[in-house]
């Protein structure tokens, strides 16, 4: 099997320096699907000064903001025409069902618009009053200049877009790093990006593994931004190496996500389908593989055995297979090591005292040799079991109960994290009290998952610091600039001379 040339630097693309390479693994058969180059520091240095020439030295930085904005839509409508190739490559590479593929090609389509738009619909600045007719005096905001992106191996085209789209928009140049595992969709879009006109050097790529590609992006000298989605181990290594240059840092570190469920929600059968339904999607999209999934049900004690009983009907008929096979609901885990993690949560969590109720095993017959779990629900679970605290990435679906408002809130808020949490009532009080009460970044109401390229998504807490998306998501990868303008310039006599 040939070798894709998956590392971009300077606009060329090329095999790894050292020529070492990384096979890429179909997790719904264990099969090689490609072989990519695996990229080490002397590629990764490469890169970073190819980013750093493009915006010294380059034109992209100086490019009027209307051309900025049309290039991105120009990628926003590549990424349409090629739709169905993309989805299908990021269905293959991630697990995903080929759905779930296409819609993360048409939520990539979505940021890089709504970037294009807003820095088209931004003013030229933001005027201080000093309080004189004499001084004019004005906020900038210019690019913040090389910038690092490490991506995860969940969502590997929809958190390069996160990233890319506002870079690009504010003028940085920039050094991508996906997952390792999941690499194809990034240097898909890389190519995109040079087939829409930017400039060579402005958009760079490295596959390689954390270490040593993602540890020198994160110490790297000359990087002056470093965005990171991924666990929370990793991130604090990202933040401790970035500290000795000082250099702006964003992180999104997953969460332990609550889904609060209250008894109200369902007195009529229309609500108790839904808040049933919405509780099977919150917890095994992508299976379970999501940083904002609802592995955490919070229901209340009145409701719980009903309601879990349904929920486990529904659970065990979920359809695995690979992601491109027709009716398919849920996908592989992405590798052998993810599996065995899962595995290992849910034995902790039976020798804890939970109790199984649904899945809790790899399914039977002819998928043993993926990746595959089937969509587990662990009823009677309590704060102290590492499922409960921990964010296992996988099919697991965890069960506590509550009876009073106050302990439902505080059963969502104890968590180590805060990126999303949901509540489910017909109380319109009620739902605006829990919401305003949750520690969360984004807290749905009667919902979950989705998300508005408008509305910043991050985190409180451990999952992170800063935001992607919305105004604060291109904020981040701009720097302010105060211009103060004396327009009756005169001696100020504070020195007798």
């Amino acid at each position: 099997m040939s070798v894709q040339e998956t590392i971009h630097v300077g606009g060329e693309w090329r095999q790894a320096a050292s020529g070492a390479t990384r096979e890429i693994i179909d997790p719904a058969d264990a099969t090689v699907l490609t072989v990519v180059a695996e990229g080490g520091t002397e590629d990764t240095d490469a890169a970073v000064a190819a980013a750093r020439s493009a915006f010294d030295d380059g034109e992209w930085p100086r490019t009027p903001v209307a051309e900025r904005a049309a290039l991105l839509r120009r990628v926003a409508d590549l990424l349409q025409r090629d739709r169905e190739e993309i989805g299908l490559l990021e269905s293959r590479d991630a697990g995903k069902t080929l759905e779930e593929g296409r819609v993360d090609v048409d939520c990539v389509t979505d940021a890089f618009r709504y970037f294009a738009d807003l820095v088209m619909n931004e003013s030229g600045g933001r005027v201080v009053d000093a309080g004189s007719e004499e001084i004019h005096s004005v906020v900038v905001h210019e690019p913040v200049g090389v910038c690092a992106l490490i991506t995860p191996w969940n969502y590997p085209l929809l958190q390069a877009s996160w990233k890319i789209a506002p870079a690009l928009a504010a003028g940085n140049t920039f050094v991508v790093k996906p997952s390792e595992i999941t690499p194809l969709t990034t240097v898909a879009l890389v190519r995109l990006l040079a087939e829409a006109g930017l400039p060579a050097g402005v958009a760079n790529i490295v596959t390689g593994a954390g270490d040593p590609v993602g540890a020198r992006l994160a110490d790297h000298p000359d990087v002056d931004l470093i965005s990171f989605t991924g666990g929370l181990i990793s991130g604090t290594k990202v933040m401790r190496a970035a500290a000795d240059s000082v250099k702006k840092v964003a992180l999104e570190l997953g969460g332990k996500n609550p889904n609060v469920v209250f008894a109200d929600a369902c007195e009529t059968d229309e609500g108790f389908d839904t808040a049933v339904d919405q509780a099977l999607n919150a917890a095994f999209i992508h299976s379970g593989q999501v940083c904002s999934a609802g592995s955490r049900l919070i229901v209340e004690e009145s409701l719980r055995e009903r309601f879990v009983a349904e929920l486990a009907r529904r659970a065990e008929k979920i359809r695995l297979g690979r992601g491109t096979a027709d009716g398919v609901e849920c996908g592989p885990l992405v590798s052998r090591q993810q599996l065995a993690k899962t595995e290992e949560y849910v034995a902790s969590a039976l020798s804890e005292g939970a109790v199984l109720r649904a899945g809790g095993r790899r399914p039977e017959g002819e998928d043993q040799e993926g990746f595959f779990y089937r969509p587990t629900v662990l009823d009677q679970c309590h704060r102290e079991m590492r499922v409960v605290r921990e964010e296992v990435f996988g099919p697991v679906l965890t069960v506590e109960t509550f009876r009073t408002e106050d302990e439902a809130v505080a059963l969502a808020n104890d968590t180590e994290y805060g990126l999303a949490g949901a509540v489910w009532t017909t109380d319109a009080g009620r739902a605006r009290r829990v919401a305003g009460r949750l520690r969360h970044g984004t807290v749905w109401i009667n919902d979950f998952h989705p998300y508005l390229p408008q509305a910043e998504w991050g985190g409180f807490g451990k999952s992170g610091i800063g935001r992607e998306l919305g105004p604060a998501g291109l904020a981040e990868y701009r720097e302010s600039k105060h211009i103060y303008q004396n327009l009756a310039p005169r001696p100020v006599r504070w020195f007798a001379g």
